[in-house]
């Protein structure tokens, strides 16, 4: 059996990307929210409210999760393109993840949430120079020194690995 909590299996990057790539990235990030979407498309509250793995998050969950980081990443990106490696803050996803909004409201809410941010985002990553995939944030927790190039990767990847999870748990349901 494979590991739900990786359906796509772990993040891996390998720097420097080409330009192909890098539209690749952008096209997953374009996609995302009509992917997820139709992923949640006619799921009732109880297939929604449906952890995706032993002690993981429901659909629900994961849903709302993904405006909420890819929120957070849209403001690392514009803070590292007009600032100088500036630190950003960190959240606690798993603490986000428990509030009522996350846990009750309706997807539908964080689907919207996520079209528009999405469309924004793309816009912008669609003006960027090559050059500008340089800028860097900085980490609080580690310390690391993130590369745009690296993080734009790492949201394509992102939004690919949670809509797996809500993929590969109606495939394994039979929804």
């Amino acid at each position: 059996m494979s590991d739900l909590r990786y359906p796509i299996g772990k993040f891996a990057f390998e720097a420097p990307s080409t330009e192909e790539q890098r539209q690749g990235w952008i096209d997953d990030i374009a996609g995302l929210p009509a992917l997820v979407r139709a992923a949640v498309n006619g799921l009732d509250d109880a297939q929604l409210d449906t952890p995706y793995r032993p002690g993981g998050w429901t659909v629900r969950q994961v849903v709302h999760h993904l405006p909420d980081s890819h929120l957070n990443s849209y403001l690392r990106f514009r803070k590292a393109l007009t600032e100088d490696r500036p630190t950003i803050s960190a959240y606690d996803e798993a603490a986000w993840a428990e509030l009522t909004d996350a846990r009750a409201a309706p997807v539908a809410l964080s689907l919207t949430l996520l079209e528009g941010l999405h469309a924004r985002w793309v816009v912008l990553l669609r003006s960027l120079r090559p050059q500008d995939y340089s800028c860097t944030f900085v980490h609080p927790e580690s310390g690391r020194e993130v590369e745009l190039e690296r993080n734009l990767a790492l949201y394509a990847w992102h939004g690919r690995h949670h809509l797996a999870h809500i993929t590969a748990l109606k495939d394994r349901m039979g929804w």
